[in-house]
């Protein structure tokens, strides 16, 4: 391959530059914002790039036992429960799908990857919802999304592409099925694990939608208070976050909100990352 020129890599260097300004200073902004002054977002207009006095006010603010704070702990205590409970679902679907002796394995994958091609709309999802009477109750949003089918099928592909010699050596060995999926199937897909996984929490903890529609206000998630508070224009006497009269700039309080709903997963990406790394590497060994 030739060398590049020089100006073909200014450009792209140029062009990296851009887009790498273009990912961090909003987010920059917003944690600048979130620990200005007062007196600083008024002088500023609402928007602080580098604040001169920086202050937590805005997160003591937050967790000061208001609503926030409820919605934080509900957000985490679904992400991890949800998590954990479609993980495990998924996995075992995905490894009895993968099997070629599985009776019945051929129908069941068409009949759910039909609801992949025809998705069941808002009013049938609300009906199944109170038909198991889960409204306003935390399994709603748990239940109904409980094993997407996506990830099914990526896990199902994985777990596919494992050697058959090694399921027929650990059967020799009189290995069971479940010995099988935790000691040898588990071990080897920590790739695939870690991106279904990190698929799911994301989900669970971006859930607004239906917190919206199947919840109470007094048991909304984080998102769904960040939704109503940011682009609703609710006010801090409205969100429980406070007290409005100390409080001259509301922006201090919404940038903080953003930042603790957005901070926990960019917290938990770098410790997926050396999954992914081996993954990629496992997949050039195999070829």
């Amino acid at each position: 391959m030739e060398r590049p020129r020089p100006i073909t890599q200014t450009a792209k260097a140029i062009a990296l530059v851009a887009v790498v300004l273009l990912v961090t200073v909003p987010f920059l902004i917003i944690v600048a914002t979130s620990l200005a002054s007062t007196d600083e977002v008024v002088a500023n207009g609402g928007w602080v790039l580098w604040p001169q006095h920086p202050t937590l006010r805005a997160y003591h603010e937050l967790f000061d036992g208001g609503i926030v704070t409820h919605a934080l702990w509900v957000s985490a205590g679904i992400t991890v429960v949800g998590t954990a409970i479609s993980m495990a679902c998924t996995i075992g679907l995905a490894y009895a799908l993968s099997r070629r002796d599985v009776f019945g394995g051929k129908p069941v994958l068409l009949l759910i990857l039909f609801t992949f091609l025809f998705p069941p709309g808002m009013i049938p999802a609300f009906l199944l919802v109170k038909g198991l009477h889960l409204l306003n109750s935390y399994g709603s949003l748990v239940a109904p999304v409980l094993i997407n089918v996506f990830n099914l099928v990526v896990l199902r592909g994985f777990f596919q592409s494992l050697p058959d010699e090694l399921y027929e050596a650990a059967r020799l060995d009189g290995a069971g099925e479940w010995l099988i999926l935790r000691r040898i199937v588990l071990p080897l897909s920590k790739a695939a694990l870690a991106v279904v996984g990190l698929f799911y929490a994301v989900s669970y903890w971006n859930a607004w939608f239906y917190a919206s529609i199947y919840l109470e206000s007094d048991k909304w998630p984080l998102q769904q208070v960040l939704r109503t508070y940011v682009v609703g224009g609710a006010q801090l006497a409205d969100t429980g976050v406070g007290d409005a009269s100390q409080v001259a700039a509301p922006q201090t309080i919404q940038m903080a909100v953003l930042v603790v709903a957005t901070v926990p997963i960019l917290v938990v990406y770098p410790f997926l990352q050396k999954y992914f790394t081996k993954g990629v590497l496992t997949g050039a060994i195999k070829s």
